[in-house]
């Protein structure tokens, strides 16, 4: 199978749809994300079946569940090549997405990505989510905040969950051992103002691998003191 194909019929399986302009946007951002890749470390996956499979399938399996819009404000804290947030809004064009990252150069990548395939609706932060979420420009400001494979769970919270509005979710896709992790994040979920909702199985297509889509909803205020400082939330997560 060409890359092509792998996109068509691999979102086809998921139950979501790629047009074919969506399709030359990712064929694109391959080729950027293989190019700089020789400059900067970005990705571990360069070649091009698991590219498609592994990076552009497995961010967009998020738009399986009804919790992110065409019109929302979406943050993708720690967004890294960005993953899951460019392939969202290669889905999504008209959603608000905020690439947050702490690497400048990174940032830099992000830019010439999303120059290059066109979207328009984009803004880069480049900062540690520790300290942007204590940012009234930013805190309590976003219908959605994902991240993909960035920290363990309790401490993911943390990050995200304070750029949450209130009645919005935190999506966080997550690998095999999500279950140990879901329960050692039980008190941060409460303490940071969110409930669980749900776990989703995610079976990637072309390949054995399954991931897991956790959604939690932001049910009532951060409370100021979270995030703490930068590096604490690593070294001291909420347990």
């Amino acid at each position: 199978m060409n890359n092509i194909e792998i996109l068509k019929e691999g979102s086809e399986k998921l139950g979501l749809s790629l047009k074919d302009v969506q399709i030359d946007q990712f064929l694109k951002y391959k080729d950027l994300l293989v190019k700089w890749n020789e400059k900067i470390n970005l990705t571990a996956i360069t070649e091009d079946k698991e590219v498609m499979i592994k990076h552009f399938l497995d961010s967009i399996s998020c738009m399986i569940l009804p919790y992110i819009n065409d019109n929302h404000k979406v943050i993708d804290v720690g967004t890294g090549a960005g993953f899951p947030g460019i392939p969202i809004n290669i889905y999504y064009p008209k959603v608000h997405l905020t690439l947050l990252d702490s690497l400048n150069k990174r940032i830099n990548f992000l830019k010439d990505v999303c120059s290059n395939i066109g979207l328009e609706n984009v803004s880069f932060e480049h900062g540690r989510a520790e300290d942007v979420g204590k940012d009234k420009n930013f805190r309590e400001n976003y219908d959605v905040a994902v991240a993909r494979a960035v920290a363990p769970l309790n401490t993911l919270c943390e990050y995200c969950l304070p750029f949450v509005k209130l009645g919005g979710y935190f999506i966080c896709q997550k690998g095999p051992n999500v279950d140990v992790e879901m329960e050692d994040a039980k008190k941060a979920i409460d303490l940071l103002g969110g409930r669980f909702i749900e776990k989703k199985d995610v079976k990637l297509p072309f390949c054995d691998i399954t991931h897991n889509i956790i959604v939690i909803k932001k049910i009532k205020k951060t409370p100021t003191k979270y995030p703490r400082k930068a590096g604490t939330p690593t070294k001291e997560p909420l347990i």
